[in-house]
C-alpha cells in the first residue's frame, strides 16, 4: 500500500480499551476501504489484513470477532466486509474468529453526521464472550459502532475489548492526521 496517510492518534472510543488502525480514512486509504466494502474488491484483502494484524499483539486477545453489518446490507452486498477482514486478521494472528455480535437492521452509518450516528448501531451479544475480545471493523469514524460492540461484549462477560480497524477518520478541521 502506498500513498496512504497514517491514522490519527485519537484515544479509543468509550468502553474500548485500545484501538489500532492502519491508515487515515482519506485519499488512497478511503479508496481501499470503499473498493472492498462497496465494490467487493478482495484483491487487497490479504495485504490489508496482514497490515492490520502486524499492529496487534496476539497474546493480548482470546478471540477475534467483527462488528457485523446489518442483515439488509449483507443481503444486498452478498458478504460482510468486516467479517472477511476479521477472519483474515485472525488467521494472521493464529487466533480463533467467532461471531459474537448480532446487529439489528437500521440506517447505514455512511454519510450520517456524528449526532445522527449516536446510538444508531444496535448490537447485542450472540452468546457469552471470552475475557479478551478484539473487534474488527473497516472504518472508525465517531466510535459508536465500537462503543456499542464493547457494551454488548462486556454485558456478555468480556473484561477487555479492543478495536482494530483498517481506517480511522481524522477529526474535522484537523490537517495533521497524528494530532
Amino acid at each position: 500500500m502506498h500513498a496512504v496517510e497514517p491514522p490519527p492518534s485519537d484515544p479509543p472510543p468509550v468502553g474500548v480499551d485500545v484501538v489500532v488502525a492502519v491508515f487515515a480514512y482519506r485519499s488512497a486509504g478511503a479508496r481501499a476501504v470503499v473498493e472492498l466494502k462497496h465494490g467487493n474488491d478482495r484483491r487487497r484483502l490479504g495485504r490489508l489484513a496482514a497490515a492490520l494484524a502486524a499492529r496487534i499483539p496476539a497474546a493480548h486477545w482470546d478471540v477475534v470477532t467483527w462488528a457485523p453489518t446489518s442483515p439488509r446490507r449483507r443481503r444486498l452486498r452478498g458478504f460482510d466486509q468486516a467479517e472477511l477482514l476479521a477472519r483474515a486478521v485472525a488467521g494472521h494472528l493464529g487466533l480463533p474468529c467467532r461471531s459474537l455480535l448480532v446487529r439489528a437492521d437500521g440506517p447505514a452509518q455512511t454519510g450520517r453526521t456524528a449526532r445522527e450516528r449516536a446510538g444508531g448501531v444496535a448490537l447485542r451479544p450472540r452468546r457469552g464472550a471470552p475475557a479478551r475480545v478484539l473487534v474488527v471493523d473497516d472504518v472508525l469514524t465517531t466510535g459508536w459502532t465500537l462503543t456499542s460492540a464493547a457494551r454488548a461484549l462486556r454485558a456478555a462477560g468480556a473484561r477487555r475489548v479492543g478495536g482494530a480497524v483498517l481506517a480511522r477518520t481524522p477529526r474535522p478541521g484537523g490537517t495533521d492526521p497524528s494530532t
